[in-house]
C-alpha cells in the first residue's frame, strides 16, 4: 500500500502530532509521519518523535522555510500537517505547496480566526464553537476546510474547559481529515 509521505509543524506540546502518529500506525493507514519539524528548540512535542524514532529538526522562526524547504524535498515529503504550528508561514511557501498543507484550528470556522480562539469565543459569549481542520493559504485560518465540528458551550463555560472540550474532538478529527486530503492526493483530486 503506497503511503503518502508526510511531515508535520510543531511549536509546543504536540497532543495533535501524536494522535496523527498513532493514526498512521495503523498499516492501513494512507500516510505515514517521516518527519516534524519545529521553531522551538524546547517543545514537548520533540520528546514524542524520539520515543516514536521519527526525525525531527529544529530551525530558528528567521530561517526556518529556506531550511524546511530544503529538508521536505530531500525527504521526499508530499503532505504538511500543521499541528500548533506558531508561526505564519510566508505566501510563498504556501504556494509552493498549494493544497499540500493542512492545519487545525480550535473554532468553528470562520468564526474566531486567529490566536486565542477560545478566549475569542467566550468574550463573544458563543453559543457554540468547535474545532476545524482546513488547508493553508494566504489568509491566517481562511482556507478551504476539509472537517468541522461543532461543540456547544455551557452557560457557564471558561477558556479552560472550552480548551479540553475542543482539544479531545480535534484529536478524533485531525486524522480522520488528515485520510480525506491523502485520499484525495492519492486518487490525483488534489
Amino acid at each position: 500500500m503506497k503511503k503518502i509521505k508526510t511531515a508535520i509543524f510543531i511549536s509546543g506540546r504536540g497532543s495533535n502530532m501524536n494522535s496523527l502518529i498513532e493514526t498512521c500506525k495503523n498499516k492501513m493507514f494512507p500516510a505515514s509521519i517521516d518527519l516534524i519539524l519545529t521553531n522551538n528548540d524546547k517543545a514537548d512535542g520533540l520528546l514524542l518523535t524520539n520515543t516514536n524514532n521519527i526525525k525531527s529538526y529544529f530551525f530558528d522562526k528567521n530561517k526556518f522555510e529556506i531550511l524546511a524547504q530544503k529538508i521536505l524535498l530531500e525527504k521526499n515529503i508530499e503532505l504538511i500537517c500543521l499541528a500548533g504550528f506558531m508561526q505564519i508561514l510566508s505566501k510563498n511557501f504556501i504556494q509552493n505547496w498549494e493544497k499540500r498543507i493542512i492545519n487545525i484550528h480550535p473554532s468553528y470556522l470562520p468564526h474566531f480566526k486567529g490566536l486565542k480562539a477560545q478566549k475569542q469565543a467566550i468574550n463573544a459569549k458563543a453559543g457554540y464553537s468547535g474545532c476545524t481542520v482546513h488547508h493553508v493559504n494566504a489568509e491566517i485560518d481562511g482556507g478551504e476546510i476539509i472537517l468541522q465540528k461543532k461543540i456547544h458551550l455551557n452557560e457557564n463555560e471558561d477558556i479552560e474547559s472550552l480548551t479540553k472540550k475542543i482539544l479531545k474532538e480535534e484529536h478524533i478529527l485531525y486524522p480522520k481529515a488528515l485520510e480525506i486530503t491523502v485520499n484525495k492526493i492519492l486518487n490525483n483530486i488534489i
